[in-house]
């Protein structure tokens, strides 16, 4: 009699996990089809309502009942005169630059979702930029996403905090205007080129090392081929004519700049790039934008971020936030760092 309960419990065990399986399997799919058919790419949000939250809240807690009610109603009364749904927009796009400028993919997305709205010589732009620079096609591309904008007649403001140096400075001078906090750095009009070379490595352990090409500056430069003078003065040579580009592209949106002080590579305070024609005024971005929100409707637009397969996943199980299984989530890198001996 007990073999046979042993079979059942068996059996039992094995059903539920099909089951459970089978339903795991079902619910991927649900989530897949639901996110295709429902999946958002932009995000909007209203700055306004967001000050206008915040100032609410203050107001709870510092005035009493019959100081709000008598403000609401001011604020309501004025709020009826100055709305007008043709008055301007202002939509605050962002960019954190790596060094291959990665971010510009989602950045076209974002322009092109402000393109399909913005109307010409009214609705302005806010780009709020932090980089450092980087690969010459990445950081020509990003900037010449910013000038679509600028080509449509659509006014660009590129706000920076901390740093637009080198291709960061590039894509900055493809707005209409710079703004910048007073510490952030600005410049690095240059252009480097690391070339590290193991030849002589190669060679004094006997090393054969051959790179077959054609045509005469196929490979002018080489990490494990011999540098020729005619190779390095060939690259060189194309490094100038890349720095020359560059000075051209800043010399004819920046025209109060003297290219030939500031084309050196060198970085300066955004206090100092004022005086230089590099900056037009000292702002941090979040004191730029509160200022426009008297003026204008503020939106910020991003990209939606893409959840994953485990976020859908709980949500799908009722979970709110991921957070929700963060002690199984210890626990399981608790158990992923014990190793045999």
């Amino acid at each position: 009699m007990a073999f046979w309960l042993d079979i059942a419990a068996f059996a039992l065990k094995a059903l539920l996990i099909v089951a459970g399986l089978g339903a795991l399997a079902a619910l991927i799919a649900r989530l897949t089809r639901h996110d295709a058919g429902r999946r958002r790419e932009i995000e909007v949000r209203s700055l306004n309502k967001r000050y206008d939250q915040m100032r609410d809240e203050l107001d709870v807690e510092i005035l009493d009942w019959k100081e709000r009610r008598s403000l609401a109603r001011a604020r309501k009364r004025e709020a009826a005169r100055a709305a007008t749904p043709t008055g301007k927009r202002v939509y605050v796009l962002g960019f954190k630059g790596d060094p291959m400028a990665s971010a510009v993919k989602r950045l076209a997305r974002e322009i092109d979702a402000v393109l399909v709205v913005a109307r010409p010589e009214t609705d302005e732009v806010v780009l709020r930029l932090q980089s450092s620079g980087g690969t010459v096609t990445g950081y020509g591309l990003a900037a010449a996403e910013v000038a679509r904008l600028r080509d449509r007649k659509i006014k660009v403001t590129v706000s920076v905090d901390q740093v637009a140096a080198s291709g960061g400075y590039m894509m900055a001078c493809a707005g209409n205007q710079i703004v910048a906090a007073p510490f952030a750095l600005i410049g690095s009009i240059g252009v480097v080129a690391p070339a590290p070379n193991l030849h002589r490595l190669l060679k004094k352990n006997d090393i054969d090392y051959e790179e077959l090409t054609a045509g005469e500056f196929k490979r002018s430069i080489s990490v494990l081929g011999e540098i020729t003078p005619a190779g390095r003065e060939h690259f060189l040579g194309k490094i100038e004519d890349i720095h020359t580009a560059f000075k051209c592209f800043v010399a004819e949106r920046r025209p109060a700049a003297d290219i030939a002080r500031v084309a050196n590579g060198d970085v300066w305070l955004a206090s100092e790039a004022v005086s230089l024609g590099l900056v037009d005024a000292l702002s941090t971005g979040d004191d730029f934008i509160f200022r426009l929100k008297d003026e204008a409707r503020v939106f910020e637009v991003a990209t939606a971020a893409r959840k994953t397969l485990l976020q859908q996943l709980l949500g799908g199980l009722g979970f709110e936030e991921p957070s929700a299984l963060a002690p199984l989530g210890a626990i399981g890198k608790a158990l992923s760092s014990v190793r045999g001996n």
